[in-house]
C-alpha cells in the first residue's frame, strides 16, 4: 500500500522513532523531500509565483493536517513554502511523517 493511501495513526509516544535506514527507505517515496537533524526530520520547498499562490498552498496543507491529526511546522514568504515534519512526542520521525509529506506533494 502506498502512502498516500493510508492514514496517520496516533502516536502516545513511547514508541521509538525511525531509525535513519528506516527513514532513508521511506524518503524514496516523498520525492523532493529531505532529511535533516540526523533523520529526525523531513522538510520540503515549495515555490511559487507569489506570496498568495503560498499562502494558498499552506491553507490547503493546514486543512489536511487537521484532516489527519498530524501537523507540521510551515514557513511562507514571497513565492514559497516551507514544510517540516516530526512527530513531536518521540523527537523524532515516524511512518506519519512520510504519510503526510506525501499527501502534501499530492497537493502540490
Amino acid at each position: 500500500m502506498g502512502l498516500t493511501a493510508k492514514t496517520c495513526v496516533p502516536c502516545r509516544g513511547g514508541v521509538p522513532p525511525l531509525k535513519p535506514a528506516e527513514a532513508e527507505a521511506l524518503l524514496t517515496q516523498t520525492p523532493g523531500w529531505q532529511l535533516l537533524d540526523g533523520a529526525a526530520k523531513i522538510e520540503r520547498k515549495f515555490d511559487f509565483a507569489d506570496f498568495a499562490q503560498a499562502m494558498e498552498f499552506a491553507q490547503k496543507v493546514a486543512e489536511l493536517a487537521e484532516a489527519e491529526g498530524h501537523h507540521p511546522d510551515l514557513r511562507v514568504g514571497w513565492g514559497y513554502c516551507e514544510v517540516l515534519f516530526y512527530t513531536h512526542k518521540i523527537k523524532g520521525l515516524h511512518e506519519n511523517d512520510f504519510i503526510m509529506a506525501a499527501k502534501v506533494n499530492e497537493l502540490a
